[in-house]
């Protein structure tokens, strides 16, 4: 058992360059509770090839706009693999007690928890969002973008997406276009939760 530095400012574990090892270790890592003075501890498994330096990857989910049906998906991933889940919102959330899910509220303002999941994402990291500027910036910065309806945003995609979401709001400033997103199907569900496990199996072989 190691016990790594963990750095309060991106809730992951400090650099672990100065770790050299070829098998997994178990790396005992704090979670702050933002309402009371606990500290609870987290088990997070990080694999480290010889010479490299590498943290698990973990969801940041845009919770706000993230409808119940994909953050019950996303719980039961939680439970079922113990990958950690943030969900970052503007308001309080109630959510489940699972070891390796929190939530994380923000002041109220536009883009306040874009920014938030910006700041904190790291390479490989998923991040659940309808935002699709929220999801440039992501791939961006290496990590990986899925909309709650099932689609998953890539650096060959994301250039296309956005110059679509932008004539959109263009036709519906003018009129054109009314109305907001049709009721999520089960189409779409079954479309996320088959991108997650894609990732989840893609995180678990590394």
């Amino acid at each position: 058992m190691v016990d790594v530095p963990y750095d309060r400012t991106t809730n992951q574990p400090e650099d672990i360059r100065g770790l050299r090892a070829e098998s997994q270790l178990t790396c005992i890592v704090p979670i702050h509770a933002m309402p009371a003075r606990t500290c609870i501890l987290r088990r997070v498994c990080i694999r480290i090839d010889r010479g490299s330096n590498v943290v698990a990857a973990v969801i940041w989910v845009d919770a706000d706009a993230c409808p119940n049906v994909i953050k019950d998906i996303l719980f039961r991933a939680a439970e079922r693999t113990g990958v950690a889940v943030t969900l970052v919102a503007n308001q309080p959330l109630q959510i489940p007690r699972i070891p390796s899910l929190r939530a994380i509220q923000v002041s109220a303002g536009f883009d306040v928890a874009d920014g938030e999941i910006v700041k904190r994402v790291a390479a490989g990291d998923l991040v659940v969002t309808a935002d699709i500027p929220l999801a440039a910036e992501v791939i961006a910065k290496g990590g990986e973008a899925l909309n709650p309806r099932g689609e998953r945003y890539s650096p060959d995609t994301i250039r296309g997406v956005l110059a679509m979401r932008d004539f959109m709001d263009t036709m519906r400033s003018s009129g054109n276009v009314g109305g907001g997103p049709p009721p999520l199907t089960q189409a779409n569900r079954n479309a996320f939760a088959g991108h997650l496990d894609t990732w989840l199996a893609k995180r678990k072989a590394e």
